[in-house]
């Protein structure tokens, strides 16, 4: 279990990665998808320009500042309180807000956002209706609910490191969820871009058991010329539209 303060909200499942090594996280962050094709994806589904964006469980704020430079009033929302701490420290004199909430309990008004986003912020999924029921409320008419996550049965290495070290991991149980919850799923692939392989090696221990990690490792520094520093990654964006008709 990760150190520190009890998250807010009964629901909210501990992400131990993220909570447990910040540092490490930030690393990945500043490697995931330098081409922007997440971002590109979600506002080829909305436009970003104007829209009130809400970046459910947003650790320690990365992508607020991004959102920021093409969206009108980023929000983030964190259960881990020393993340939120960490985020409105990196905001600070920004004009971002962080807010302490949890997913199931948004502490917003209802329609008040146009873009609801969480990028690999595990409280969406099986058995966690309530929190998309929570950003369905705080979504305008037309709205856009929008989450990144992986795509375990997609060709990739990151996708075949994934089935290997979590082989109870159900894949197609996880796509009838989103199914039932009426999401669309664009399958998109991007890439981990390391300047250094002990960065790429700090980030394979903090997302597999040890021994998975060790392997991946390894076959990392087999790879002898500059693709030992990158990782092809698929992932699934699931999305789907407020109902314009919605009150």
């Amino acid at each position: 279990m990760a150190s520190g303060p009890e998250p807010l909200g009964r629901g909210t499942i501990p992400s131990p990665n993220l909570w447990r090594s910040p540092e490490v996280y930030e690393l990945e962050n500043l490697a995931s998808d330098r081409a922007g094709v997440i971002d590109a994806a979600i506002g080829a589904l909305h436009p970003w320009a104007g829209a009130r964006v809400l970046d459910v469980g947003c650790g320690s704020g990365f992508h607020l500042p991004q959102f920021a430079s093409y969206a009108a009033a980023p929000l983030g929302v964190e259960p881990h309180l020393p993340l939120a701490v960490a985020a409105r420290d990196r905001l600070r004199g920004s004009g971002i807000g962080v807010i302490a909430g949890s997913a199931e309990a948004l502490p917003l008004a209802d329609a008040s956002m146009d873009i609801a986003h969480a990028r690999w912020a595990y409280f969406f999924g099986p058995g966690c209706e309530r929190g998309l029921a929570e950003v369905d409320r705080v979504l305008r008419p037309g709205g856009l609910a929008v989450f990144v996550d992986n795509d375990v049965s997609a060709e990739s290495t990151f996708s075949r490191w994934f089935a290997a070290a979590y082989p109870a991991y159900d894949p197609e149980g996880v796509e009838r969820f989103w199914r039932r919850q009426g999401f669309e799923t664009q399958r998109l692939v991007i890439e981990w871009t390391f300047e250094r392989r002990e960065h790429l090696a700090a980030v394979i221990g903090i997302e597999f058991p040890p021994e998975a990690a060790a392997r991946f490792v390894d076959e990392c520094t087999d790879r002898a010329d500059r693709a030992g520093h990158t990782v092809d990654y698929a992932i699934a964006l699931r999305w789907r539209h407020q109902n314009p008709t919605s009150a």
